[in-house]
């Protein structure tokens, strides 16, 4: 099966432009397509996220391992303990238990391509004890109060 993308708009033939969440977590103008939900022997779904220019991802963790490569345009990835300018081309391995945010704040949208198992555990939001002990590094806190 080939799913044809229109560069213009980001989008691929057949395939659905949805809201990024419905579990009520905090997220600020993006977008998901779910590009590839499982099949035959690859129980993975392949999806493309995109964020608007200064919106954001849920700032969350889970037990599950994601890969993410960045697709569209440039903004800032919160992995843990490091905030990172990102841009097309960039892969992103976000391991277990890691606390991580996707941001457009440089000006331009942020798309980026996301490979996760299809059997995943819910994400989690940080805790107010957890948000408390990011922001002892400097730089998390500068980039978690910029919004």
């Amino acid at each position: 099966m080939i799913k044809q993308f229109n560069d213009k708009e980001y989008t691929w033939e057949g395939v659905d432009t949805l809201v990024y969440k419905q579990d009520g977590s905090p997220f600020k103008d993006v977008t998901r397509q779910v590009l590839f939900n499982g099949s035959f022997d690859i129980p993975c779904q392949f999806r493309y996220f995109e964020v608007k220019p200064g919106g954001y991802s849920t700032l969350e963790h889970h037990e599950h391992t994601h890969m993410v490569m960045i697709f569209r345009g440039q903004g800032q990835c919160l992995l843990g303990t490091t905030v990172t300018d990102v841009k097309v081309g960039d892969f992103i391995e976000i391991p277990s238990h890691t606390i991580h945010q996707f941001r457009a704040n440089k000006g331009d949208y942020l798309g980026f391509l996301c490979l996760v198992n299809i059997d995943r555990d819910e994400v989690k939001i940080p805790d107010a004890a957890q948000i408390e002990e990011l922001k002892t590094n400097p730089v998390v806190k500068e980039f978690l109060e910029s919004c």
